[in-house]
């Protein structure tokens, strides 16, 4: 079994080196967290000088193909709260979790952003250079957490709420694989019936010289058109699609696109409630994170991605300057359910505006849970009534013919 040599720092802040026996390295790091120590530096024993050696001839390509997920991100937060909170300095932390990253690209940027922290900067500065992996929430919560000397804190209340918005993303990308495979396989054998199956089966009706019946007109007419002319409809397809995503990336159409996103039947109401979730968890957060009230909803007006919703909180940020209340200019919207304007203005009266925002938020949350799952028990059956009603207008186009032609035999 291969040994280890290490150098990291233990619970306590100490810097603390040795050796360690695993079966391989990552063995060898689950090992040290367990007993208490964030390695730094981990090499086979004897092998430290070959691996630098190694490590200066070669260029690792694939960091430049990672993508930086919000989960590697909830992740390295939480590594980075807990060194933070077990009294460790913030350089020695931050060297720590970059050996403990195992993205790549990420770690590129935090070893940047330990740089720029060991010449003096303040941590928010040094990553706010990196606007594409951390975002204004991000840098301005831990601007916030470095401000009021509460930055583990801080860091907490940031993976909670970087986690939060991670899992309830997968929930909406889990509940549209489904319907969406189910759309292609659908297509796909509807095409392969129409271009392959029918023609063949129709042919044996083309010499008869009786009327055939209105349903195998019109499906021999749809099996002709898609056989003959299938670039053309994919040549109007692909023109439509550009069309329409060449339209709602203007300002016009991206709000009536959004406006009818709100009013569509089921999904415009999941939509209402997770930008509601995501407008009430991110003000509750920010602000119980001691960002000021106006900052904060700058920042949720660019973390909400309706048009609609976010003009309403423009609106709101206004009014706010202005000296008006945060309920009064969200009820006047009407894109605000009441109870949630008014929960809000209970917060504003109490001076617990932020754990307002927070009930609401797990409340909308619950509700986003239950619709999902009402929405995924009702499409299995619908798709299903959808291809079979297909399928038997297929049977039907077929046997009307075959059952008239038999009767006039008789």
């Amino acid at each position: 079994m291969p040994v280890f040599e290490y150098v990291g720092i233990d619970s306590k802040g100490k810097r603390s080196n040795g050796i360690v026996d695993a079966e391989n390295e990552r063995a060898a790091r689950s090992k040290l967290r367990r007993m208490g120590v964030f390695p730094m530096s981990l090499n086979v024993q004897g092998a430290a000088k070959k691996q630098k050696l190694a490590l200066s001839t070669q260029v690792d390509f694939s960091k430049y193909f990672q993508r930086i997920k919000v989960q590697d991100i909830a992740v390295m937060t939480r590594q980075l709260a807990t060194l933070v909170a077990a009294g460790i300095p913030l350089v020695d932390s931050l060297t720590a979790l970059i050996d403990q990253v195992e993205n790549m690209k990420l770690r590129t940027i935090l070893s940047q952003v330990r740089e720029m922290v060991m010449g003096g900067s303040k941590l928010s500065d040094a990553l706010k250079n990196h606007p594409k992996v951390f975002g204004d929430l991000y840098v301005n919560m831990v601007n916030a957490g470095e401000n009021s000397g509460a930055l583990e804190i801080v860091l907490q209340r940031l993976a909670d709420f970087t986690e939060g918005q991670s899992k309830l993303r997968s929930k909406i990308i889990g509940a549209m694989i489904y319907p969406a495979i189910m759309s292609i396989v659908g297509i796909s054998l509807m095409g392969m019936l129409l271009v392959y199956v029918v023609p063949k089966v129709t042919k044996i009706f083309e010499d008869v010289n009786a009327t055939l019946p209105l349903p195998t007109r019109v499906l021999m007419g749809a099996s002709n058109a898609v056989k003959d002319y299938w670039y053309i409809f994919l040549v109007l397809i692909l023109a439509a699609i550009y069309a329409f995503r060449r339209y709602i990336r203007t300002p016009d159409g991206r709000e009536w696109f959004d406006r009818r996103m709100l009013k569509a039947p089921l999904i415009g109401k999941l939509q209402r409630m997770i930008m509601i979730s995501r407008f009430s968890r991110t003000l509750s957060t920010l602000l119980a994170s001691g960002v000021p009230l106006l900052a904060s909803m700058d920042i949720v007006r660019n973390i909400v991605t309706n048009t609609v919703i976010k003009r309403v909180i423009e609106q709101t940020r206004d009014n706010v300057r202005e000296g008006q209340s945060v309920a009064e200019p969200l009820k006047r919207s009407g894109e605000f359910p009441p109870i949630v304007t008014q929960m809000i203005a209970i917060g504003e009266r109490t001076g617990e505006l932020e754990k307002m925002l927070e009930r609401v938020a797990d409340s909308y949350d619950a509700q986003v849970d239950n619709t999902i799952s009402t929405l995924m028990t009702l499409l299995e059956p619908i798709m299903i009534l959808v291809m079979a009603g297909v399928v038997s207008f297929i049977v039907m186009s077929i046997l009307l013919p075959i059952m008239k032609l038999n009767q006039l035999g008789a």
